[in-house]
């Protein structure tokens, strides 16, 4: 803090751990903010802290909520504070007093994530206990809704009822199921193509995640919509590793990732496969960022999909730790060591280490302005599936960061280009009916 006059900045906090969100009372006379004590790990809890002004008298709000904190904001009498959190794939807004005393306001937040399902939402407060939220659902993006206390949320607009109310969309189903690593239970969602018949055989897409400490949940993609849209059945889960299920769940990967995440997506193709109505011979399966990562790594494990879509991927963890744009904090907080200290660590996590298993037909997908997961990580693949004499192709897309399909026509590119390899090899789509 530092006084309206000038003079010295005086830290309010002084531990080794990001303090973030500050939040003045109304009465100024307290604070609160997220942050937690830092591990040196991949996937780290952030909590709700409140203290004096002046800094004394700190402490944590729910030490018992496993989940992520973020956002908070007083109330406007200042006996407590809102904030959100995710759990399970979905956000959530709730309410805690200075005793610690939870409230679930609403968990029906989300929609900002347009292209691919992730969690993600917005909120903000009004006098008597009012809020208003982005809420949205799996066939409708976000919109505005209000609500008071813990009164079901009012939906104020319908942005998109020009667009979607006269398409027929996928529908889709959350389940449950046990990975057969350890038959931890995952959860997983399916979006059945528009018109579905279980009596008929359909391809199945496996769609996974980035982070990796992220997640999906119930909530509308245009991605994944667009896949079902062309015939496919689609399944995207969230295997360990992911974010809104606790501090266990998200950290089973810490200094092990890739690893058991690989069983628990193909238990997900598994389940659905055990139900009917899936052909085969006609598994594909696809993912950006940490998705690529495990898109690259599952063709290097197994034959059984028919072609694959690698999206920005780390291909080689020893030259992405020391190009990449975050490299000083991927190799503290995701490995053990140094590359030059441990290089096996990293090459055996490394999709690269694979290739020479590999026979999966294999495009691959990034933007040109890739800081992130740059393009030497895709053409190593590349060259190395050329090498091999796999099927393989390098989609370079020109102005992209690492969010390639941040433009309307980034995103149709993207999915054109999916699903045209995918038809190359046996899969269905509108155009074949």
């Amino acid at each position: 803090r530092v006084s309206l006059d000038g003079g010295d900045v005086e830290a309010v906090t002084d531990r080794d751990g990001p303090d973030r969100s500050v939040a003045v009372s109304p009465d100024g006379k307290m604070l609160a903010w997220t942050g937690y004590d830092d591990r040196v790990r991949s996937y780290q809890i952030t909590h709700l802290y409140v203290m004096n002004s002046d800094g004394s008298e700190r402490r944590q709000l729910l030490p018992d909520l496993d989940r992520e904190v973020s956002r908070p904001h007083w109330s406007a009498d200042g006996e407590g504070l809102y904030f959100a959190y995710e759990d399970q794939g979905r956000t959530r807004l709730a309410y805690v007093d200075l005793r610690g005393r939870l409230t679930d306001i609403t968990g029906e937040m989300g929609g900002l994530a347009l292209t691919r399902p992730y969690t993600g939402a917005q909120y903000s407060l009004g006098g008597n206990d009012t809020y208003a939220i982005t809420r949205g659902d799996v066939l409708s993006p976000a919109d505005i809704a209000v609500g008071r206390g813990t009164d079901e949320p009012r939906r104020l607009t319908r942005l998109n009822a020009n667009l979607l109310d006269y398409r027929e969309l996928g529908q889709v189903e959350e389940f449950w199921y046990p990975s057969s690593y350890d038959g931890q239970d995952i959860h997983a969602w399916v979006v059945w193509p528009p018109g579905f018949d279980p009596s008929k055989k359909y391809p199945l897409l496996l769609e996974i995640h980035g982070g990796p400490h992220a997640a999906y949940g119930p909530h509308f993609s245009v991605e994944v919509q667009l896949f079902a849209a062309a015939g496919y059945v689609v399944v995207y889960a969230n295997p360990r590793g992911s974010s809104s299920y606790g501090d266990a769940f998200g950290g089973y990967i810490h200094h092990n990732y890739p690893s058991e995440d690989y069983d628990d997506l193909m238990s997900a193709v598994d389940a659905i496969i055990d139900r009917g109505a899936i052909d085969t011979d006609r598994l594909y399966v696809t993912g950006g960022s940490g998705g690529g990562v495990l898109t690259a790594w599952i063709v290097g494990k197994t034959d059984r999909f028919a072609a694959a879509v690698v999206a920005k991927p780390v291909i080689n963890w020893i030259s992405f730790a020391l190009s990449a744009d975050y490299a000083p904090l991927f190799s503290k907080y995701w490995f053990p060591a140094l590359p030059w200290d441990d290089p096996m660590g990293y090459w055996e996590r490394s999709p690269l280490s694979l290739a020479g298993e590999v026979s999966t037909p294999t495009m691959l997908l990034t933007g040109e302005e890739d800081w992130r997961t740059p393009m030497w990580e895709s053409e190593q693949y590349y060259q190395a599936l050329k090498l091999r004499g796999v099927e393989t192709a390098l989609v370079r897309v020109p102005g992209a960061s690492h969010s390639i399909a941040a433009r309307p026509s980034q995103l149709l590119a993207k999915v054109s280009a999916i699903l045209e390899w995918f038809k190359r090899h046996n899969g269905e789509s509108e155009s074949d009916e």
